[in-house]
């Protein structure tokens, strides 16, 4: 895999201000890209910024909802003129919300007596359930349109999506994630064979257990430990680890590099320590 590929070319990542993405953006701008850096939130993206110029890169961020078609149709034609127009796309944007999360694995009597600080699937909040729907499903489709046109109209580009775990297996006390996440691997496989006359290869990723700021409260304690959700994900990881940002960058970067796998288009590959591998008996 050649870094020269990357030089010059412009990359857009959305939800950039991230554990994973941010990361994803640097080590672009390292290869030489042209990073425009995307997230709801300003504040998240300028640290990402200033490590990226910091070591001689370019960066531009920019606040924007991802769910939004008409603030990213604004937010692309600003990065075109700043940077030019996209020829990397990464939606790295989406997330959970913990009203769509149950506090039960499995169905109890409890949930329907409406006890206290539980909630089952027959009490979640549809709306709730929707949002994560919507953030993770649309969050890809949307800039896949906006970007991706541009791709389609020059003849050449790559989209990369952000698939899960739960995109294989629907985890515990997860519906509406999952549920989103294996939509955006189907998803991926369309837009690769709508797009493969254009030119334009789709792929995606399906982080396993990774540690940002949400998961280390679900997988850790507080003093540093593993929680029992934790040891669990580690009894079904081989590699009996946890996986780091850096982990993640070889995988994204060859799937996104047009020499190097140029003739792979429609793929989710697992960086996963094995987990999907292990039944865990």
């Amino acid at each position: 895999m050649s870094e020269s590929f990357f030089k010059g070319k412009v990359a857009v990542v959305t939800g950039a201000g991230g554990t994973l993405c941010s990361a994803v953006a640097v080590e672009l701008a390292r290869r030489g890209a042209l990073v425009a850096l995307l997230g709801r939130t300003a504040a998240k993206l300028e640290p990402v910024a200033a490590t990226i110029r910091a070591a001689g890169g370019v960066a531009l961020p920019v606040s924007a909802d991802v769910t939004d078609a008409a603030a990213l149709t604004a937010v692309s034609r600003a990065i075109a003129a700043e940077l030019g127009p996209c020829e990397l796309l990464i939606n790295g944007a989406g997330g959970n919300q913990a009203d769509a999360v149950t506090t039960l694995t499995e169905f109890a009597p409890a949930e329907l007596a409406g006890a206290p600080d539980t909630r089952g699937f027959f009490n979640l909040a549809p709306d709730r359930f929707l949002d994560v729907i919507r953030a993770n499903t649309m969050g890809t489709v949307l800039p896949c349109q906006i970007f991706g046109r541009g791709m389609a109209q020059r003849g050449g580009g790559a989209i990369l999506n952000f698939a899960s775990m739960n995109s294989y297996r629907p985890l515990s006390r997860v519906p509406a994630y999952g549920m989103a996440k294996a939509g955006v691997v189907s998803f991926t496989q369309w837009l690769a064979t709508y797009l493969a006359p254009a030119g334009v290869r789709v792929n995606a990723v399906a982080p396993g257990f990774f540690l940002n700021d949400r998961s280390r409260k679900i997988l850790l304690t507080p003093e540093g430990g593993l929680t029992a959700r934790g040891q669990n994900v580690l009894n079904h990881t081989p590699q009996k680890r946890f996986g780091e940002a850096q982990d993640l960058l070889g995988a994204v970067c060859w799937l996104l590099d047009g020499e190097a796998s140029g003739f792979v288009t429609g793929i989710t590959l697992p960086v996963d320590g094995g987990f999907l591998a292990s039944s865990g008996v």
